[in-house]
């Protein structure tokens, strides 16, 4: 029987094992091995080991005895893996961007004939494959794409979205706040606009999805690269964002604003509490929720002071770090109000707009949405949606059905058809709608 090694046993990791354990042998290697007995556990073809990311000796070990290697680690780990995996000539798969160093991997995969699959989770991953299963369906028909657009977030369920900034943790904000200090770039009607990470926030706007959904977009990183990527040279618009809830982009603006998502180490930080941190960056002589108010031009009964105040950011209560920067104090502060509580849900919205002219003047407006949710007390639909799709792919590998090498990602009509039906097998699916223009 195949053998699949699994590297990490985190919070998306279950349902990949999961799914995998029914078709192959599934070995799960873990720093902290009770983690990944967890997922293993009552499954005769599982085996849990420890093994730490900096153990090259005994990760050479577990690759040499697997057929595909997944790399749920996080991803400065990928290339040391993805060099181990060519050493032993195994196939490689990860949800994760692929980095430069990766990429320089391109020519020695394809020449040992492996396969280097990358961004085959959520997003990157099935933004990319239900983006080119419109696309390729365009050109079928003799049409072109002339404007695209794609947002994604991970949210609360409904009758989860019960604080003031309209989102929830299932692990540590600190990613979520980095990506908020980040420039972004995409192309709208034929010109090139470039966001400025201190103004990210600032350019939002409301966006309706199906089911009565409304939220804010903002532009997420570098949307034109993928102008190549999916063969749409000549597009008008090419618009790759993020969704949230109303509220949190203008309150992650007065963040950024007063200078809280700064990753610099502070001085003395165990000795502060709360509002003397808050304080050491708005100084004043005021009550620290007016000080506060009148630094970000608002009044003090503006809803803004009113969720830092939610978020304890005015207590005289230790920090509670010995060391750490302001964006680790306020990653702090919302993990411990903005985690999600036992059996509530959450939620994965993706979104892709097209316009479409075919041959004889017809328009179209094609809209695709991906509208799943977690289980309680079970997978998250964030867990679900990143690593599902990265289990089928192993699977189509093992049983050769994939004859890619290379470092590749899903935009092929060979990956993307295949995973894409079994996703909907599963009950994550796509919904295609079709507008005419005109």
């Amino acid at each position: 029987m195949k053998r699949v090694l699994v590297l990490g046993a985190g919070l998306v990791a279950r349902p990949m094992v999961r799914y995998l354990l029914d078709r192959a042998e599934v070995v799960v290697a873990s720093r902290t091995r009770a983690k990944a007995e967890e997922l293993v556990r009552g499954h005769e073809r599982g085996r849990a080991v420890a093994l730490f990311a900096d153990d090259a000796a005994g990760l050479r070990g577990l690759v040499a005895e697997a057929d595909v290697v997944v790399s749920l680690l996080p991803y400065t780990h990928h290339v040391a893996v993805a060099r181990q995996c060519l050493e032993m000539r195994k196939h490689l798969v990860t949800t994760s961007y692929v980095s430069d160093a990766m990429r320089a991997l391109d020519g020695p995969a394809r020449a040992a004939g492996l396969l280097f699959l990358n961004e085959i989770g959520l997003d990157p991953g099935i933004d990319h494959m239900s983006a080119m299963a419109v696309i390729d369906n365009v050109r079928a028909e003799g049409g072109r794409v002339t404007s695209f657009e794609s947002y994604c977030g991970g949210l609360p369920a409904p009758e989860a979205n019960d604080n003031p900034l309209g989102y929830k943790f299932s692990w540590s904000p600190r990613g979520v706040l980095m990506a908020g200090r980040n420039e972004a770039r995409y192309l709208k009607d034929g010109r090139e606009v470039v966001v400025p990470g201190p103004e990210l926030f600032s350019r939002r706007w409301t966006l309706e999805v199906a089911d009565g959904f409304t939220f804010e977009a903002y532009p997420n990183r570098n949307s034109l690269p993928y102008i190549d990527i999916y063969g749409l040279q000549g597009v008008g618009t090419m618009l790759r964002g993020t969704l949230r809830n109303p509220g949190w982009c203008e309150t992650l603006k007065a963040i950024a604003d007063l200078g809280l998502l700064r990753d610099e180490p502070i001085a003395g930080l165990e000795s502060l509490t709360v509002a003397g941190w808050l304080r050491s960056r708005v100084p004043g002589t005021g009550a620290l929720r007016k000080d506060v108010a009148a630094k970000l031009g608002l009044d003090e009964n503006h809803p803004i002071p009113g969720r830092f105040e939610w978020l304890g950011m005015f207590e005289e209560k230790p920090v509670g770090l010995s060391q750490g920067s302001d964006l680790d104090v306020l990653a702090k502060l919302m993990l411990e109000r903005m985690s999600y509580k036992p059996g509530e849900r959450d939620m994965i919205v993706l979104h892709h707009r097209f316009r479409a002219e075919y041959p004889a003047g017809r328009a179209a407006t094609i809209h695709s949405t991906l509208i799943d949710f977690g289980i309680p007390d079970g997978d998250s639909a964030m867990a679900r949606t990143v690593s599902l799709p990265a289990a089928i792919a192993v699977r189509l590998m093992l049983e050769g059905r994939v004859s890619l090498t290379g470092v590749q990602i899903p935009v092929m009509r060979e990956l993307y058809e295949p995973v894409l039906a079994e996703l909907g097998r599963l009950g994550i699916v796509c919904r295609e709608e079709t507008l005419p223009v005109g």
